[in-house]
């Protein structure tokens, strides 16, 4: 069984010798991103840095930099175990009707699974311990990192953005950069064919005059941290897909101001709304091609109520060129959940590849070959 929150995997590589504790002092401006980069090259531990510069709360970075840690989460099975959560996933994507009741019968014991995984609300999280509200809120309190010399400011990189929209009953939890533009306040860089967009579009349109409800939280356990970037349909929450991963139901927190649930072992919570119109200026920030992108605006979070665990502990990580981050880790530890879900498109690639005759050029799979249908 995995751990039920961040304290608890922390504890589990601590005893295997998999987290560091550091406790000079670190600067979350520019050089705990050197330290994780330099540890992430090395193949080395989690870092835990017991004393960042002008701040109390201790801050947690490459936690997921190596594919161990991955596996940790996991209980200790082999990444090649996600193939099979990978397989269940295809099949909620793309059912397929059985042929027969026996293959009804050998579909059944897999797709039983998905009634053991239903979120389990409860009314108590430990980030209850202390609640800031209006003008108490200050997200200076946080160590919150810039990462890269030419980046806009200070970004908020691992915290997990829940959502819900007007169209589906799912909540969709993923991680979006959020530049902090103010004590209270943060850019929200989502794309929009991305969950969150799509449920704030969703909103807008059905409610164009009211606020937005969105919920941060940070230092979550981390089978729900794997499956806000893991490739989940959108027919299925990533709190339901965080109960396969940890064989065990996600507990999640009610919240009273949004209405929206947050993981309850989380260290931070941040509630609040974003307002028609309320749109800012976003980056540039070093991005996973190794370069600064381009600036653009987007809507801009007002926080309400920030709540903390005792000693809550600020998970923070960095996006470089890969192979040297984490989300370049995670995305190929994730391959083995990603895979059965794409099968239906190689045929149709293959066909492309061998009927094109510049087979060199990526532009014939996208599209502009007659062989080939649009890009998945």
């Amino acid at each position: 069984m995995s751990d039920q929150d961040l304290r608890e995997f922390i504890a589990t590589l601590e005893a295997h010798g998999d987290l560091c504790r550091v406790g000079e002092t670190v600067d979350p401006d520019l050089e705990s991103t050197a330290f994780c980069l330099r540890a992430q090259r090395a193949e080395g531990p989690a870092l835990l840095f017991e004393r960042p510069k002008d701040s109390m709360q201790p801050l947690l970075g490459n936690l997921f930099g190596h594919r161990r840690r991955i596996e940790a989460a996991l209980a200790g099975r082999p990444l090649a175990s996600l193939r099979e959560l990978g397989r269940l996933l295809a099949a909620i994507k793309e059912p397929r009707w059985p042929s027969s009741l026996r293959d009804a019968l050998a579909t059944w014991p897999e797709l039983a699974q998905l009634a053991h995984v239903a979120p389990r609300r409860v009314r108590e999280a430990a980030f209850e311990y202390e609640t800031l509200r209006g003008s108490e809120i200050d997200l200076a309190r946080l160590p919150i990192q810039r990462c890269w010399p030419g980046d806009a400011g200070k970004l908020i990189t691992f915290g997990l953005v829940i959502t819900r929209g007007t169209q589906k009953p799912r909540q969709n939890v993923a991680i979006y950069r959020q530049q902090v533009i103010g004590p209270n306040r943060v850019i929200m860089r989502w794309l929009p064919h991305r969950g969150g967009a799509l449920d704030y579009a969703d909103w807008k349109a059905a409610h164009p005059e009211k606020p937005f409800p969105v919920l941060v939280a940070i230092g979550a356990d981390p089978a729900t941290m794997l499956a806000a970037v893991a490739p989940v349909p959108d027919t299925l929450s990533e709190y339901e897909f965080a109960g396969l991963l940890r064989g065990q139901r996600t507990r999640v927190w009610p919240s009273e101001l949004t209405g929206l649930d947050a993981p309850a072992g989380a260290e931070i919570l941040l509630e609040g709304f974003i307002h028609p119109g309320d749109t800012a200026l976003e980056g540039p920030f070093g991005d996973h091609t190794g370069y600064y992108n381009a600036q653009d605006h987007f809507p801009v979070l007002t926080i309400e109520r920030m709540r903390l665990r005792r000693d809550a502990i600020y998970h923070g990580s960095y996006m470089g060129r890969a192979p040297h981050d984490e989300p370049s880790v995670l995305a190929m530890a994730l391959n083995e959940v990603f895979v059965p879900i794409r099968p239906p498109c190689w045929p149709r690639w293959r066909r492309c590849r061998t009927r094109c005759p510049n087979t060199s050029s990526p532009a014939c799979c996208a599209g502009s070959a007659p062989t080939c249908g649009p890009a998945s």
